[in-house]
């Protein structure tokens, strides 16, 4: 029986939090205790919870070397499918990081230090911050991110990853609708990760009006002469 507004999510958004970590051994042999965790507190629908244990199965099923794999290829490699949710809404830029102390005060005002090896808006870490909040609260906190986990969602859906049922079902349990959005193309890899050739010229990119020349400040640097204490033999 699914609980349309269940009095617990804590090892719902904990079973959730763990199933989209590393597959490493440890993981994958529990497996069973991850499906009974989810079953317990009914939070989530027949449905999803059939697609849950499918994720499990299948998982556990692969050859561990090819789990792993498949892991790093489906969140490592672009931004569309990164589970450091800021990075869908920020990427690079500097807006990120108030972003991220924003979410370890909220963190610190629950009552709760940060000592994970993943930043602050990892969704394991994310969702474990979750578990240990009132029913209600924990809603609305994922709630917030109900657009980005929408966007993730959808890139794991045009991925074909299995993955896409843990994050339906993260948005399922915070009371979100699980809906396909409109997905931004992203460069390919090779392009984003490639050295810029050496003196190949400067680029116009980002410039406030490409194809303008553009104002380029020089600050003077002392010479020896100014810089040697009066009377020092240069």
């Amino acid at each position: 029986m699914f609980k349309k507004n269940p009095t617990s999510v804590r090892l719902t958004l904990r079973a959730l939090g763990y199933l989209l970590s590393y597959p490493d051994a440890q993981l994958r042999s529990v497996m069973p205790q991850l499906i009974d965790a989810l079953q317990l507190e009914q939070a989530l629908t027949p449905e999803r919870m059939a697609e849950l244990a499918a994720v499990c199965q299948h998982l556990a099923a692969l050859d561990p070397l090819e789990a792993e794999a498949r892991y790093v290829d489906h969140f490592d490699r672009g931004r569309q499918t990164s589970l450091h949710l800021f990075e869908h809404v920020h990427g690079d830029s500097r807006d990120r990081g108030p972003a991220l102390i924003d979410l370890l005060q909220t963190y610190d005002k629950a009552g709760l230090q940060f000592e994970a090896e993943e930043l602050p808006d990892h969704l394991p870490v994310v969702l474990e911050f979750a578990s240990t909040q009132p029913v209600e609260v924990a809603r609305e906190f994922l709630g917030e991110m109900a657009h980005i986990l929408n966007a993730l969602f959808s890139a794991l859906v045009a991925r074909g990853s299995p993955y896409a049922s843990v994050i339906a079902a993260v948005l399922e349990v915070s009371g979100q609708r699980v809906q396909s959005v409109a997905l931004t193309p992203e460069p390919p890899m090779d392009e984003v990760w490639a050295e810029p050739e050496a003196f190949g010229g400067c680029s116009t990119q980002g410039q406030a009006k490409p194809d303008q020349p553009q104002p380029v400040h020089f600050v003077r640097t002392p010479s020896r002469a100014e810089r040697a204490p009066e009377g020092a033999a240069l």
